[in-house]
């Protein structure tokens, strides 16, 4: 049986945002060991959350040698090219999101309503003035933020205050938050759930599938992927939700794309998709670990994690 935490973070995704930290904030730094490689370039990474055994929901960067994982019992650890290391969070509710508009603004979401906020100094919780499991996090700029949550809940941040927005669709939960400006922002979540903003109203989006939802990105307006459970991908294309086929009927659980024929898809069971413009392949990684998240730099920069502390690098060889 999966792991509860693993349950919730397997529904959210890593897509692209920028992160960082300061080098003063940083404790626990550990040496990077390469311990395992793939035939396809994937390398895993041992790191702080790895010798507890840790579980990550998220992760993210501005480049190869600025990149977060968040997860379990506030857990947010930086690696800068060599080796992983530790941040006080200050806090010990699980993590499950990030998203930055720099390296000195930086917001995570996770358990108990709890959203904390990094300055490039240190970590300080806000009041998101709500009480549920925010799943996601995504904005278009530091006074334009959503996260989404369990209960059907949505929170928008102005750059001063978090409130409630109104949602007409009943939803249980909203899993995943992903857009390309104000005015249009993707919610998925349970039952293929697949909501849009724009800019005024959420309205709601026929998916074609009652799939749970777990993770949406995409490299414009009219080139959207969402994905979830039994190997479901969907594919907007501005007008209409098409399912695509994978080629897995796994779990899949975290999305990101350097481009449209450059997309890595991961789930359950150490599964690593790839998408090159016309189909899915699958790329063998060489551990069956359940992976909850993908971000990269770039197509030959890629990172990978999941339970376990389990964070694995992909080169590109």
């Amino acid at each position: 049986m999966k792991k509860l935490f693993v349950l919730l973070v397997t529904l959210v995704l890593c897509t692209s945002a920028i992160v960082g930290c300061s080098p003063s904030n940083k404790t626990g730094s550990t040496t990077l060991s390469q311990s395992t490689t793939s035939a396809s370039g994937w390398v895993s990474q041992k790191n702080p959350g790895y010798y507890q055994g840790l579980e990550f929901g998220s992760v993210w960067g501005t480049s190869s040698s600025d990149v977060f994982a968040v997860g379990r019992q506030g857990t947010i650890i930086h690696y800068n090219g060599k080796a992983w290391s530790t941040m006080t969070s200050g806090t010990t509710d699980d993590i499950l999101g990030i998203w930055g508009s720099s390296s000195s603004d930086v917001y995570t979401s996770g358990y108990t309503g709890t959203i904390l906020h990094y300055n490039g100094k240190t970590w300080s919780p806000m009041v998101s003035n709500s009480p549920v499991i925010f799943t996601r996090i995504w904005g278009s700029s530091p006074s334009d933020i959503f996260a989404v949550a369990t209960l059907g809940a949505i929170q928008h941040y102005d750059g001063k205050t978090w409130s409630g927005m109104t949602i007409s669709v009943p939803v249980n939960w909203f899993y995943d938050v992903w857009g390309t400006s104000s005015s249009d922002v993707f919610a998925v979540g349970a039952g293929g759930t697949i909501l849009h903003y724009d800019g005024n109203t959420w309205s709601s989006m026929t998916s074609g599938t009652t799939n749970a939802l777990e993770g949406i990105w995409g490299s414009s307006p009219s080139d959207v992927f969402a994905l979830g459970i039994g190997g479901t991908i969907l594919h907007y294309d501005g007008n209409t939700w098409s399912s695509i086929t994978s080629g897995t009927t796994a779990q899949l659980t975290g999305i990101w794309g350097d481009s449209p024929s450059d997309i890595f898809v991961v789930g359950i069971g150490g599964i690593v998709l790839h998408y090159d413009g016309n189909a899915w392949s699958s790329l063998p990684t060489g551990t069956t670990t359940d992976f909850s998240c993908v971000w990269g730099s770039s197509s030959s920069d890629v990172f990978a994690g999941g339970v376990d502390g389990t964070i694995w690098h992909y080169s590109g060889n």
